[in-house]
């Protein structure tokens, strides 16, 4: 592909997409908050889909096409061996993620989390009524085993039963769990008796490192991942994802047949397309979302160097440290109203997301600039 699949300005986009990234605000704020991309669309995902339309292919799905081509393109991208026998599509991650959670945790059992950590986790720990124990990360974004041994232990006093949510890579700081890193979470989970349920969904896009699927380390047979093509080729709203089982996990992770009932058959046509035959596109869009980050480096350098910032080593969002501006904890809230530029709130990820914000990447660099020029001008 040669041109930019990041691309267009504002008033484009608002006019094409009828979505939530660009409906749910007014139309004089810019929208950099929800994970979803201002992407042209893979052709071959356009191609399969509007093939599927033609044919009047919109039926209730198999599922078979689905879950070999996901395992094919894991052991094909990550080395990774995956028993399709053990592997079951879902409608999407977290709706995934709340059925495995209802089968290895009690009402008002606990779920352990590390934040500042994808912030739907705590939402949907509320609506399944269980109560969440923190575990933090470091102030370098790393899994902590000291926390992770406390909140294992606390979370699972009385016999309770507990399960852990792993970001992998991690929202929304960007981190990529190391080999070593999961290895250890495995062991501390096993020791606890603490089941691990990986939330792998932006494994696709890695800008720095290496991605480690969890039920590859030692020790991580014994927990459960979920993969998606959404993220990475901007699919979310077609609905599919991918649940795998270790072989030697709890057999409750084992989901009933009614349980893939609600994945699309169009959306996983697109993931099939997508991970068959979408590799072009995810190298350039990952190299422009790279380009993007770097880029917003050096405009915060030059309009708002008090603000923190690392470069994420995967996914297409930064996280962003105001807390030496004094905006209270949620800087996201002021940056929208003075400023007309939607971020992610940092609380929504954890109480150490006090005084972050997040941001979305995956917007043209025209995009950006106009974001950053309104922040820098609200901040003064």
């Amino acid at each position: 592909m040669t041109s930019r699949i990041l691309d267009g300005d504002a008033m484009s986009w608002r006019t094409r997409r009828t979505g939530v990234k660009w409906g749910l605000y007014s139309p004089d704020v810019l929208p950099l908050w929800v994970a979803e991309m201002d992407a042209a669309p893979c052709p071959p995902v356009v191609e399969a889909v509007d093939a599927a339309m033609r044919r009047g292919d919109t039926g209730y799905p198999h599922g078979r096409d689905f879950v070999e081509a996901g395992t094919l393109y894991a052991a094909r991208t990550w080395s990774w061996t995956i028993d399709p026998s053990r592997s079951f599509p879902v409608a999407d991650v977290m709706i995934g993620l709340s059925e495995l959670l209802r089968g290895v945790t009690s009402p008002g059992g606990p779920v352990v989390l590390s934040s500042p950590v994808y912030n739907a986790f705590f939402d949907f720990a509320d609506m399944l009524g269980r109560r969440v124990v923190d575990a933090p990360l470091t102030a370098a974004g790393r899994l902590d085993p000291g926390a992770l041994d406390q909140a294992f232990a606390a979370a699972t006093t009385g016999g309770e039963r507990a399960a852990y949510l792993l970001c992998n890579p991690q929202n929304p700081t960007g981190t990529v769990h190391t080999e070593a890193e999961l290895s250890a979470l495995a062991e501390l989970a096993h020791r606890h008796g603490v089941i691990v349920i990986a939330d792998e969904i932006h494994a696709p896009i890695v800008h720095q490192g290496t991605f480690t699927p969890y039920l590859t380390v030692p020790g991580g047979e014994r927990g459960v991942s979920l993969i998606s093509a959404s993220k990475a080729w901007n699919l979310a709203g077609l609905k599919a994802a991918l649940v795998t089982v270790g072989p030697d996990a709890p057999q409750e992770l084992l989901l009933h047949e009614v349980h893939t009932h609600g994945s699309s058959h169009l959306g996983q046509i697109a993931a099939v397309a997508a991970w068959t035959s979408g590799h072009d596109w995810l190298a350039q869009v990952t190299r422009e979302i790279s380009d993007n980050a770097a880029l917003l480096g050096r405009l915060l350098a030059q309009g708002a160097p008090q603000i923190g910032y690392a470069p994420p080593a995967s996914t297409y969002l930064a996280w962003l440290d105001c807390r030496t501006l004094e905006l209270g904890d949620d800087p996201a809230a002021l940056l929208r109203e003075r400023g007309r530029v939607a971020f992610s709130s940092g609380p929504t990820f954890g109480q150490t997301g006090n005084g972050f914000v997040r941001v979305n990447l995956a917007t043209s660099p025209e995009i950006l600039e106009e974001a950053v020029e309104r922040m820098v001008g609200a901040l003064a």
